[in-house]
């Protein structure tokens, strides 16, 4: 694994510690109604505290589009820090290195959002150096942001002694745990709408893992490269090429392709909609595949009991509806119920898959969920991350 300094590497007494966090959290009015991700970033922040450094907090918050947008203020997330924290939050719009020395020593600064201007996105070197100003150490805790070079999450990191938050350090632990340096043999789920969304993601994971399960809408893409017809089932058929590409790839590479055995279809999408399960070349013209059935299940089940590591993304069916969410929760109970008794390390990340995994009520037994979303699927696609790579020694 890339070499990376953690907070317990650094000496922070007395320092001001710029620190890069994730809080673009979901607001109603002036309220958060969400605050995971204030919760998660908290010990973090506490730590800081604890080694003697003062917290600067840099941030962004929707998308002002390099515009200064009252909507888009940081300043409404200060009671939920505060509450996360137990310890007041000070918030500043413009700050600067005189009021942050001269703040109490155990002071928590919110700087206002860092995309309020356009130089963030632009990672544009002058405001690294104003950023670079504003600290004597970089600690970067938000791996959700890793994927963009912006000079909060990049820039800045080449110009002060530069370390990974507690949150960071989890994930780059339990990333490098799933594929970087893997017990084998490592197993991946990959689900979701559509294959054209995840093409790299997939060429990149048949050379990584030993046995590979698609499905969702993509696993359809894939049905129809074999000559199965899918009926209205959502297809990109345009991309059945692709698909036998990939699967050719995956046997030179040595990793088995697994696909739907049987599948659960209706002629209507909906929640509760009248519905069979059958074999893959009885599916008829009017009606589209929602979900894998129960021998798919089980031949996952079994893939997952040979498996040492897991590396899950995405769902394997309409897992918003039932009853098209079965394959998804029992296959993921199947995974958690392995990693219960220490049998297998399962590493999972994006939007959907996160709360397919919270609608299974398996997310706590995971080995690690990440929330990261694009920066996760970026790692799984085998793309060096900016945020991360400033940070390795």
């Amino acid at each position: 694994m890339d070499s990376f300094k953690t907070l317990d590497d650094m000496d922070l007494a007395g320092k001001a510690v710029l620190t890069r966090i994730d809080i673009n959290v979901p607001v109603e009015g002036q309220r958060v109604t969400d605050t995971t991700r204030i919760d998660k970033v908290a010990p973090t922040i506490l730590k800081i505290l604890e080694k003697g450094g003062k917290p600067v907090l840099l941030a962004h918050f929707g998308r002002p589009k390099g515009q200064p947008n009252p909507d888009m203020s940081l300043r409404v997330t200060v009671p939920a820090m505060e509450a996360a924290l137990g310890k007041p939050v000070t918030f500043v719009e413009r700050p600067d290195r005189g009021m942050i020395d001269a703040a109490p020593a155990d002071a928590i600064i919110l700087v206002e959002n860092t995309r309020f201007t356009a130089m963030e996105e632009a990672n544009d070197p002058q405001m690294a150096q104003f950023l670079a100003s504003l600290g004597d150490v970089y600690c970067n805790d938000a791996f959700s942001a890793a994927h963009r070079a912006h000079a909060s999450t990049e820039g800045v990191a080449r110009l002060l002694p530069a370390c990974a938050g507690l949150l960071m350090e989890a994930e780059l632990k339990a990333l490098n745990a799933a594929l970087g340096a893997p017990q084998r043999p490592v197993m991946a789920v990959v689900g979701g709408a559509k294959v054209s969304s995840k093409i790299d993601l997939l060429k990149n994971l048949v050379s990584k893992v030993d046995a590979l399960a698609i499905g969702g809408g993509m696993a359809n893409t894939f049905l129809a490269a074999r000559g199965y017809s899918v009926g209205k089932s959502l297809c990109e058929h345009d991309l059945t090429d692709t698909a036998r590409e990939i699967e050719r790839n995956a046997k030179a590479a040595g990793c088995d392709i697994l696909l739907p055995m049987d599948v659960v279809v209706a002629k209507d999408f909906a929640a509760n909609a009248p519905h069979r399960t059958c074999g893959l070349d009885e599916v008829a013209d009017n009606e589209m595949i929602l979900d894998a059935g129960q021998q798919t299940v089980a031949i996952l089940a079994a893939s997952m009991d040979t498996a040492k590591t897991l590396v899950w993304n995405g769902p394997l069916g309409a897992f918003e509806m039932e009853p098209f969410d079965k394959a998804t929760v029992q296959a993921a109970q199947a995974a958690a119920t392995r990693c219960a008794k220490g049998e297998l390390i399962a590493v999972a990340g994006g939007g959907d898959t996160v709360a397919a995994l919270n609608h299974a009520g398996v997310a706590e037994d995971f080995t690690h969920i990440s929330t990261a979303g694009g920066a996760f699927l970026e790692w799984m696609e085998g793309k060096p991350l900016p945020g991360v790579e400033a940070l390795k020694t």
